[in-house]
């Protein structure tokens, strides 16, 4: 993640390095593991999902909240090492993909749709 990345992710960014530093694991941090370790704790994520309906918090047990909340910041946090080990601005590049996804979707043919920009 460069270096003007915005405050929050820039000190998570910040306290990821130091906790990476501290274990030695940087040499383990290559974009492909990270990349694959993302997408295992992706994985990990959908687990309380499995058999509900909808995922909604009424289906959602404390346990199984507490599950989600700790895999989503695993997910985070692979993504911000991911982001920084490849020099990305997360903040940016959300900016900018949102740019392209207006031009993909734009709101007064899409509005109410879930279908995918190629069917329209």
């Amino acid at each position: 993640m460069a270096s003007n990345a915005p405050g929050e992710l820039q000190e998570l960014r910040d306290l990821i390095r130091a906790f990476v530093v501290e274990r030695d694991w940087d040499k383990f941090h290559t974009p492909k593991n990270l990349a694959v370790s993302l997408n295992v704790e992706a994985g990990e994520l959908l687990e309380p999902f499995q058999w509900s309906t909808t995922g909604g918090l009424d289906e959602l047990a404390d346990p199984q909240l507490l599950h989600v909340r700790h895999e989503a910041a695993d997910v985070l946090i692979y993504l911000i090492r991911l982001a920084d080990k490849l020099g990305i601005d997360l903040g940016e590049a959300v900016r900018e993909k949102l740019e392209l996804n207006k031009l993909k979707y734009p709101a007064d043919i899409v509005r109410g749709s879930a279908r995918k920009y190629t069917e329209y």
